[in-house]
């Protein structure tokens, strides 16, 4: 049924009052409703369906949006805005869309993203929530906790562990495809992590609740050493960066981060009981990645790429190793406000 504009506006004016009043409006008929909410609208409402998907077209759902399984535009935002990280894009890309794909997964996804500051980290879990939810990191399903703001203080690990406990298990009871994101993992208190470890585990229900389609995400620079170290010796034997696999550095990785004292995962039972899935590492920057970054941005910022400004501050940033300059120390983090030099914003 097509609806003229007015009758359209009328429809977004009862979805909206549908949004408000939530799922229980579910059993309300439609018309009765509309004439409650609009008065002399109701005319215009004759024939329009409620429907869940309707509600939760504006209201939001805890459902996937459509398409998610597939992974194609997962695939495709992570080609198109990602720089330098061909590991990353494969294994996230076969990771999400394979767990969204299977309806009776055995144990939550647990991806633990490592690599220095700028590489892309954040960047990519914020791309894996919009893949799953329209408002990504916006979205009341997905749930971001940062060590030093959230965490701050070692006199308080207990009382954290309870909290944290207490706030995944409420969130997964409202929503089974939870997502949680933890940031600066390496700054996080040692054992805090732990807390969390018989959700990630392979069990049916806990006290009644299932965390079977969650997904923990972490974030960590620790590890970020031997990812260098590693990326750099394949660059001196002169292969090509993008003939890396994850099995050349995953597993050093893994054991980096576990004897790392510095580290929320030193010792971790985590690792220990091999409960996650993927250490997927985020490789340093070269200077060409650098540059894909700045026209990027200029490009979001509604400006055409000027090849000499691109140049000038790539330039800009500092490279290591000394000798060889090879890798941006910051990755593309200060790219942004190195722009604004050159344009007045």
């Amino acid at each position: 049924m097509r609806l003229r504009r007015g009758s359209r506006a009328a429809a977004l004016g009862l979805a909206l009052a549908l949004c408000q009043l939530g799922p229980a409006a579910q059993a309300v008929e439609p018309i009765s409703l509309g004439l409650a909410l609009a008065g002399a609208a109701a005319s215009a409402l004759t024939g329009i369906i409620y429907s869940p998907r309707l509600y939760c077209y504006f209201a939001g759902c805890c459902r996937e949006r459509p398409g998610a399984y597939t992974g194609v535009a997962l695939q495709e935002d992570l080609e198109k805005k990602l720089f330098g990280q061909h590991l990353v894009t494969k294994v996230i890309v076969k990771a999400v869309a394979g767990f969204l794909n299977n309806s009776k997964p055995k144990k939550p996804l647990t991806l633990s993203l490592h690599g220095w500051t700028g590489t892309g980290k954040n960047f990519v879990s914020k791309i894996v929530a919009e893949s799953v939810y329209k408002e990504g990191l916006h979205s009341k399903y997905v749930h971001q906790f940062v060590s030093t703001l959230h965490f701050p203080h070692q006199q308080n690990v207990t009382q954290y562990k309870d909290q944290l406990q207490q706030w995944i298990r409420g969130n997964v009871s409202n929503c089974a495809r939870s997502i949680f994101i933890f940031d600066e993992m390496d700054k996080m208190h040692a054992g805090l992590i732990d807390s969390i470890k018989p959700y990630l585990d392979y069990y049916e229900t806990l006290d009644g609740v299932s965390y079977q389609k969650a997904i923990f995400i972490f974030l960590s620079n620790a590890g970020a050493e031997k990812i260098t170290e590693v990326a750099l010796d394949f660059w001196r034997r002169g292969k090509r960066r993008e003939d890396l696999g994850l099995r050349d550095v995953e597993a050093s990785v893994s054991v980096s981060v576990f004897n790392n004292k510095n580290s929320g995962f030193w010792h971790s039972s985590l690792i220990d009981r091999n409960l996650i899935d993927y250490f997927i590492p985020f490789l340093p920057l070269e200077y060409k990645h650098v540059k894909m970054c700045i026209r990027a941005e200029l490009e979001f910022r509604g400006y055409v790429v000027d090849e000499e400004v691109v140049t000038r501050v790539a330039d800009e940033m500092t490279y290591f190793p000394k000798e060889e300059r090879i890798y941006s120390d910051k990755g593309c983090k200060t790219v942004y406000t190195k722009l604004d030099f050159y344009y007045d914003l």
